[in-house]
């Protein structure tokens, strides 16, 4: 029996961030739950993270960021999102970012941030209710 995935699940490095340890740690850890996962590698702009994500018709958007240019380059990928005609899709990031920058993030569409040492569990959570609700408004 062909058992369906939870979710399409885009995975995005946006900038000149290098650093994709984290990255590829959860894109496996969202495999290895039952997700698909599209990983767009390292170095990408906000418009081709988009673009890929309306290609692959993804349920949801992972960011990840270590360079410190969170506020800039996560409502770009919103943005650039919006402008492909897929403001819809839910957007985690996650990275080192700062405590005092997570509200501004959520405030631009950004629907959850998580930082170094967040248990696993609660990443791959927010996943499944951002795809679950995403498929819900689709269905």
């Amino acid at each position: 029996m062909n058992q369906q995935p939870h979710g399409r699940v885009l995975i995005g490095k946006p900038g000149l961030d290098g650093h994709d340890r984290g990255a590829k740690f959860i894109s496996r850890a969202l495999r290895d739950a039952g997700f698909e996962v599209i990983y767009t590698g390292i170095r990408r702009t906000a418009e081709e993270i988009a673009a890929a994500a309306v290609q692959e018709d993804v349920d949801a958007v992972g960011l990840s960021l270590l360079s410190g240019a969170h506020n800039e380059l996560f409502p770009a990928v919103i943005d650039a999102l919006q402008s492909a005609g897929a403001s819809d899709v839910p957007v985690i990031g996650g990275g080192v970012i700062p405590d005092e920058d997570i509200a501004g993030l959520k405030g631009k569409g950004i629907r959850a941030v998580f930082t170094p040492g967040t248990p696993l569990n609660d990443i791959l959570d927010a996943f499944r209710k951002a795809v679950e609700e995403h498929r819900a408004r689709h269905s």
